[in-house]
């Protein structure tokens, strides 16, 4: 029985779609369907009912999937444990916020090209909200964002923590004084992505501790955002991290309010069948990428993880 035909069993069983599982698989829709055909024949029973644009498995085709899955990596895990991670070939893809971008990631990439020369990185820099789609989709392999993946086959590992503060352009001359909330929401405010978890906090914390509605102006992009709070458009809760040049040029101020702020705990999600070895251990770069960034920096800036993997931090910060 042929090893391949019965991978292609296996991921066509996980995506349900014959196009989606031969761009997955880097060949063509008829070669799929031949494939599934063979198995079919081979085995004497029907794998799949087949829909228009949607295929579950039949009862005998998820009999066969136990037995398929086994095989598959067994042989898998056999040829990564064996492989010189030197010769790691192919394409990864890698999805990332833009906090870590302007951060750590760089440090992330020349580990990556140190120990697998001939990987090619394909990267994506979006929200955590639309990486997490693209993820559970079966388009990225690994993403390093803010929220944790809950799903089947899928590890969480800690990364670092991000403290937050509210800054301000240096020309407003905010940073003298203790602000309240009710200062805070006197200026336009900032924010990441709308239904993001600091968006969610924000609205949250405004609609608690002031009066008056706050009208949130929410980005996609953190440049962007920035760059604002630089222009002295507004004011944003932003993490340390990523402001280091324009705090270095005096462009911008962290601003002393009385509530204290979330941390932004960063997260690796990641494929862990044993066919995905190397997400793991690019999972595992990730970590220590950012936990040697966040060693080498006051702990107002960057820390280390205050906790395993935590279930929504913004949720389970009280304003």
């Amino acid at each position: 029985m042929n090893l391949r035909f019965l991978e292609t069993f296996v991921w066509l069983a996980r995506i349900r779609n014959f196009r989606m599982t031969a761009e997955k698989l880097h060949t063509t829709q008829a070669a799929v369907s031949s494939r599934i055909a063979t198995l079919e024949q081979e085995l004497g029973v029907r794998l799949f009912n087949r829909a228009d644009r949607e295929v579950t498995l039949t009862l005998e085709g998820t009999k066969a999937l136990i037995y398929a899955e086994r095989l598959v990596n067994t042989t898998q895990e056999m040829l990564e444990n064996m492989k010189d991670p030197a010769l790691y070939t192919g394409v990864v893809r890698i999805g990332v916020i833009e906090s870590i971008i302007h951060s750590w990631f760089p440090d992330l990439m020349t580990r990556i090209h140190r120990a697998y020369p001939h990987l090619e990185v394909e990267l994506a820099g979006d929200t955590t909200i639309r990486l997490i789609e693209q993820f559970n989709k079966g388009h990225l392999d690994v993403i390093l964002q803010t929220d944790p993946v809950f799903e089947t086959n899928v590890q969480n590992l800690p990364l670092c923590d991000f403290p937050m503060r509210w800054f301000g352009a240096t020309g407003l001359n905010l940073q003298g004084d203790v602000l309240t909330l009710a200062d805070i929401a006197t200026f336009p405010i900032l924010s990441f992505s709308r239904n993001s978890g600091p968006h969610r906090y924000l609205e949250r914390l405004f609609k608690d501790k002031t009066e008056k509605p706050v009208r949130i102006n929410c980005m996609t992009s953190v440049s962007a955002m920035v760059r604002l709070v630089v222009d002295g458009f507004g004011l944003a809760m932003l993490p340390p991290a990523i402001v280091q040049k324009e705090l270095a040029s005096e462009s911008v101020s962290a601003l002393r309010i009385d509530s204290d702020m979330p941390n932004m705990s960063l997260i690796c999600s990641y494929r862990s069948r044993s066919e995905t070895r190397l997400f793991q251990q690019i999972a595992i770069a990730a970590q220590q990428s950012a936990q040697d960034f966040a060693r080498g920096l006051p702990g107002e800036v960057a820390r280390m993880p205050s906790t395993e993997v935590p279930g929504d931090p913004w949720a389970m910060a009280r304003p």
